[in-house]
């Protein structure tokens, strides 16, 4: 296995994979601005999922994001065979230099491989402790640390073999002028001038999600500060019917629901212009840390070292220190439990009314 110096390269075209959720997708920015920083003169793409690509499609640094659609698997075998073979021969044909592949899965090692760039860089992961992985990358990494590392600093460990001379830890969440500008029509339309808070309180998984009842208490106690407060949720069903009923329990005199009502980055277009962003363990919640909107964050049964909000203004407020939790490693996803529950109301409005201060 090579072990020459990636920095003395000076690479010219490099790929960072990853395949994960949205969150995952704006933690990797700090690698993408780090790549940057250190050599601004290459071209950067993406290779991620389909339905993630609003996260990073508007970012300034990116050339391209390429995307796996993994609805590609529903159009039966051949087709699915051919669209894993153009996008092999596109990603072939753009004669990258380093491979940044932050994934686990043996799909992104083997795309990895096949780019036939002369420096490939992966994890070390235990569960891929076979040849065929190490033949894959030119250079792995060890994660023996990465449970007590935040995923971004998990994800700038990758970066160690180029010797970079700075790491630039910065998230960044993008989004266009159009964005705003939507936005700016919606709050119009709905009477809503000046500053305003956002409360984000689903989650595609409901045990991440505070009671209907606990998150209208709040709101009712938080309209005594004359800010008009905006609710937000994903576009599923289950999430805009959870609004529903949070708006219909909330008594304040602005209680505006947008839930299911914008993209990604007119979301982020939002909050960046809030006074304060309240929300569970989500996607809009690492959106509020990488734009500098004051937080207040509630966390129950997940791994707050790894997915904490990054950096940023606010406060995190985990159920663990309010009662028993189980092991994140021990939740089934479709329960029905509330494990935040165990926050009371009064923890999250004394910080929340701190940061509008």
């Amino acid at each position: 296995m090579s072990h020459t110096p990636v920095s003395a390269l000076s690479p010219q075209r490099i790929l960072i994979i990853k395949l994960r959720h949205h969150g995952d997708m704006l933690l990797i920015t700090p690698v993408i601005a780090s790549l940057h920083d250190n050599y601004p003169d290459a071209k950067i793409d993406v290779l991620l999922y389909k339905e993630t690509e609003p996260m990073l499609v508007n970012h300034p640094l990116i050339s391209h994001c390429f995307f796996i659609d993994r609805r590609w698997k529903k159009q039966g075998v051949r087709r699915h065979i051919g669209h894993e073979w153009r996008l092999l021969r596109t990603l072939r044909a753009q004669h990258y230099d380093l491979v940044i592949n932050l994934a686990d899965q043996w799909r992104s090692a083997l795309l990895t491989r096949f780019t036939g760039a002369r420096q490939r860089l992966g994890f070390d992961f235990p569960k891929r402790k076979g040849m065929l992985w190490k033949k894959c990358h030119t250079r792995l990494v060890s994660v023996a640390d990465h449970e007590q590392l935040h995923t971004v600093e998990q994800n700038l460990s990758l970066l160690k073999p180029l010797h970079l001379s700075h790491i630039n830890t910065r998230a960044m969440m993008s989004y266009q002028p159009d964005d705003h500008e939507f936005i700016q029509q919606l709050l119009a339309e709905h009477q809503v001038a000046g500053r305003y808070i956002v409360i984000h309180p689903t989650s595609r998984w409901f045990f991440k999600c505070w009671s209907e009842e606990k998150m209208a208490s709040l709101i009712n106690q938080l309209a005594t500060e004359g800010y008009p407060m905006i609710l937000t949720s994903g576009p599923d069903h289950a999430e805009t019917e959870m609004v529903s009923r949070i708006q219909a329990m909330s008594k304040g005199e602005h209680i505006v629901s947008l839930a299911g009502k914008m993209t990604l980055p007119q979301l982020a277009a939002l909050i960046d212009h809030a006074a304060l962003f309240i929300g569970v363990d989500s996607v809009p919640m690492h959106m509020a840390a990488a734009l500098d909107t004051p937080y207040v964050a509630l966390f129950g049964p997940s791994k707050l070292t790894l997915w904490h909000p990054w950096e940023g203004k606010g406060t995190v407020l985990w159920a663990g220190d309010f009662g028993p939790l189980p092991h994140p490693d021990d939740i089934k996803t479709d329960t029905d439990e509330r494990y935040l529950d165990l926050i009371p109301v009064q923890a999250v409005l004394t910080p929340a009314q701190d940061l509008l201060k």
